[in-house]
This record gives structure tokens, C-alpha cells and sequence, in this order.
């Protein structure tokens, strides 16, 4: 019995412990998927959500470049070049020298225009001493005016007095002669002396001779005016013409002499027809006072003699500021911060006004152009963040911009000879618009931003734009 009873538990043992490793296998290998299912789960929960949700606020191109402002520099005035200080590459700030000209023959210059301004201003205070030597003239001409007047005046006055003289020796005469001839009735009768009749005699010859040299002295005084002696029919010899005193030669003389001078000066009267009177009237109610000194500034304006020397004065200071511009000129100096590039100059060239010999790449002044396809153009505005990626620094480092306008046209368009696709063979193509992007918090001596470099910037569409302009797609000009 123990020999049947054995081997049924020897297989039996044999027969249960066989398969046991077999049935635990498959559970382990479960276990282990689900847990690599769930770890991959979380890391897409984590890292693969965030991109998702990212990928549809955000907007990016590959097709960005660096931009900036570039300064062409060029003398403003000719010559040969003395000194290049700089050379490509290398970086200089704003007002330092960068090329020297031959400063020779600009110099020569203003010595020319320093003499033809000391020759203006002699010029100018002989000027004014002939104003003023002028001034003296048309004060004498007024003065003779004003006495030739008076004399005319005063001497159909004289004629008025001598024909008075006349008439009272007319008849002190006629009275001497009535004395006479009585005393020459009582002579023979002895009622009368001889010696009265004598004094009566004399008398009557003092008298004629007195009436005499009256009509004398009336004709002289007449001739003086340039009037006849002897005066027509039912004329008297105190009549003369009303206007005498306007007319006479030396009131004619004395009118002309004041009309040059003051015309000299710049003074003329309100009408030519102005009798001297009138004349002289107006030209006291410009000088009361009678000096014309009192008017110096006033006649200083407007004597042409003294404006031609004062035009000449102030033309040839300009003259003398152009030449010292010139010569300051003569050193060429960078009207920007930036990088010398391009230099096509050395000492010994001749250059002309205006002629390019490097440029000047700004380091600050510089922003993004990123051509975004139309079809991301939906949700772009101004002021939005972007983030901008650089392969010259391997995307390592995320420079902040900010979208600061569109360019309001595609590149096509924008072209100067347009396309026309009008032909029927039309292929539509997605076409891409600049956009201009700032770079804000930008410091070039850490992280220089090079122009033509290649820039992957990402707009952020869940940050809220800001500053100028802010959610507008035209950008309206900073006042």
C-alpha cells in the first residue's frame, strides 16, 4: 500500500508547484503598463496640455529679421581727406571724429570774409557821417528856405515902406512948395526977408531931392525882386504879384537844395505841386523843434546810402559765418550712436559735398519686420507681447517686443512696379504682411541685436496690449 500510496503524492506535489510561476507573470507585466500609461498620462497632462492651449494663443513665424537705422555719412563741403579716425567695426558715439579734411583752403576763406566784413563796417561808419554831414544839409537848405522867404517877404515889405516914404515926401514937398511960393509973393512986398525966402528956398530943393531918393530907393527895392521900375498903367508901385514870395529865384534855389538833401536821407515830401511855404510847414511838423538830429534813428532806417552800407554790412557777415561753417565742416563727426560700416575712404581722396564715404548702424534704434501669412493677421493688434527667439544665441535667451504697427500693404504691393493678375492664369498664394515689432527693455552692450539677423518672435494672445495706440491695427502718430 505504501508503494501505491507514494507516487500519487510525488506527482501530485510535482503537478501543482509547475504551473504556479507560470500564472503570476502576466500580472506583473500589467502592472507595470499601467503605470508607464499613467506616468506618460501626467507628462501629457503636464508638459503637452500647456502647449496645446499655448499653440492657440499664440502666434509665430519663422520669417522675422532684425532691422534698424543705418546714417550714410558724407561731408557737407569738399576737399581733400587729411584724416580717416575710424574704420569698419568699429563702434563710436555721437559727435566723436570720424573723417578730417584739408581745413587749408577754408581757412584762407574766412581771412577773405574777416577783411570783407572790416571793409563793410568802415563802409558803414563813413555812411553814417555823410548821413549825418547830410542831415546837416537839409537842416541848412530848411534854414535857407525859411530865409529866403523871409526876405522876399521882408522886401515887399520895404517896397510898402518906401512907397510910404515916398508918398509923405510927396507932400512934405508939395508943402515946401506952397512955403516957397508965398515967401517968393512977399519977398517984393519986404513982408519977407531975404534971408526966409532963402530957408524957404532950400527948403523946397531938400524936399525934391528927399522925394528923389524915395523913388530911387522904391526902385531898387523893386529891382531886387526882379520887378520893372516902372510900373504898367493903373499899376502902383507898391502892387506886386501875390505869389512872390513862392516864386522868386532864391526861394526856388533854396526849395531845391532842401528837396536834394532831404531826399538823400530818405525824407520827401507828401506831393511835389507843395508851394515852398507848404513845404517848409510840413517838413517843421515832422522836426518841431527844428533838429533833425532828434530824428536820427528814424532817418537812419530809411537813408538809402546808410541801408546799401548797413545790406552790405550784414551780407558780408553772413558771408563770414558761411566760411567759419565751412571750415567747422571740414570735420566730419557721427551725428549717431552706432557701428562704422561700409567705409570707402582714406587719406588723399578728394571728396564732393554730399558724397557717401560710410555709414553708421545704430545699436539702439533697432526693432523687428516679421512677415506674418494673412491668415494669422485675425487676432494681431498693436500693443500685443511678443516673445523673440535669436539663432545667433541658439533661443537660449527670449528678448520682450511689443507690436508697434502694420505696414498697410504687403511687400507686393508696395513695390514699385506692381503685379497685375489680370492674364487668367491666377494662382492664389498666401501672401505675408510686415509687421513692425519693438524691442523693449533692449541694452546692446549685453545682448546685441545685429540687423539681418534671423528672429522667431511669438505673439502672446492672452496678455492685453499696452501702450500707445494699444488694440488698433493703424497706428495714429505720437503728438
Amino acid at each position: 500500500m505504501e508503494t501505491e500510496q507514494s507516487p500519487p503524492v510525488v506527482k501530485t506535489v510535482t503537478s501543482t508547484e509547475g504551473p504556479k510561476p507560470a500564472a503570476k507573470a502576466p500580472s506583473k507585466r500589467r502592472r507595470v503598463l499601467i503605470v508607464a500609461a499613467i506616468v506618460v498620462g501626467i507628462l501629457l497632462l503636464v508638459f503637452g496640455v500647456p502647449r496645446v492651449i499655448r499653440a492657440f494663443n499664440t502666434v509665430s513665424t519663422d520669417d522675422a529679421y532684425v532691422n534698424g537705422y543705418v546714417t550714410f555719412v558724407a561731408p557737407r563741403v569738399s576737399g581733400q581727406v587729411a584724416r580717416v579716425l575710424v574704420d569698419n567695426n568699429n563702434r563710436v558715439k555721437k559727435g566723436d571724429v570720424l573723417v578730417e579734411l584739408d581745413p587749408e583752403p577754408y581757412q584762407v576763406q574766412v581771412a577773405i570774409k574777416e577783411a570783407a566784413l572790416g571793409a563793410a563796417q568802415a563802409n558803414l561808419t563813413v555812411a553814417q557821417a555823410n548821413v549825418r554831414g547830410l542831415i546837416g544839409q537839409a537842416r541848412s537848405g530848411r534854414y535857407k528856405l525859411s530865409r529866403a522867404i523871409e526876405d522876399v517877404d521882408n522886401q515887399i515889405a520895404l517896397i510898402a515902406a518906401r512907397v510910404a516914404t515916398w508918398e509923405q515926401e510927396k507932400a512934405t514937398l508939395v508943402l515946401a512948395q506952397q512955403e516957397f511960393d508965398r515967401a517968393e509973393r512977399l519977398l517984393s512986398t519986404r513982408v519977407v526977408s531975404q534971408e526966409e525966402y532963402d530957408e524957404r528956398r532950400e527948403a523946397l530943393d531938400v524936399a525934391k531931392a528927399q522925394v528923389t531918393q524915395a523913388l530911387q530907393n522904391i526902385y531898387q527895392a523893386r529891382v531886387a525882386l526882379g520887378l520893372p521900375a516902372q510900373v504898367p498903367e493903373g499899376k502902383t508901385l507898391a502892387d506886386v504879384p501875390p505869389d512872390l514870395d513862392q516864386t522868386f529865384s532864391s526861394v526856388r534855389e533854396a526849395q531845391a537844395e532842401l528837396l536834394m538833401s532831404a531826399a538823400q536821407l530818405g525824407i520827401v515830401p507828401s506831393s511835389y505841386t507843395l508851394t515852398p511855404k507848404e513845404m517848409l510847414d510840413e517838413f517843421y511838423r515832422r522836426d518841431p523843434k527844428g533838429d533833425l538830429d532828434r530824428i536820427y534813428a528814424e532817418v537812419i532806417k530809411n537813408a538809402p546810402t546808410l541801408k546799401q552800407a548797413q545790406t552790405s554790412v550784414l551780407q558780408a557777415q553772413r558771408d563770414l559765418d558761411q566760411a567759419n561753417l565751412n571750415l567747422r565742416y571740414c570735420t566730419v563727426v557721427a551725428e549717431i550712436d552706432g557701428v562704422i560700416s561700409r567705409r570707402n575712404v582714406n587719406p588723399g581722396n578728394n571728396l564732393q559735398a554730399g558724397q557717401s564715404v560710410m555709414a553708421i548702424n545704430s545699436l539702439r534704434d533697432v526693432w523687428i519686420d516679421a512677415n506674418f501669412k494673412e491668415t494669422q493677421l485675425r487676432n494681431l493688434r498693436i500693443g500685443q507681447h511678443v516673445g523673440l527667439k535669436l539663432d545667433m544665441y541658439g533661443g537660449k535667451h527670449t528678448f520682450e517686443g511689443r507690436i508697434s504697427g502694420f505696414t498697410y500693404g504687403t511687400g507686393s504691393t508696395l513695390a514699385l512696379l506692381p503685379p497685375q493678375n489680370a492674364t487668367g492664369n491666377f494662382v492664389k498664394v498666401v501672401q505675408r504682411l510686415p509687421v513692425r515689432i519693438d524691442v523693449l527693455n533692449y541694452d546692446p552692450d549685453k545682448l546685441p541685436l545685429f540687423a539681418g539677423l534671423s528672429v522667431t518672435p511669438t505673439v502672446d494672445l492672452g496678455i492685453a496690449p499696452t501702450g500707445p495706440n494699444a488694440g488698433q491695427f493703424l497706428q495714429s502718430p505720437e503728438r
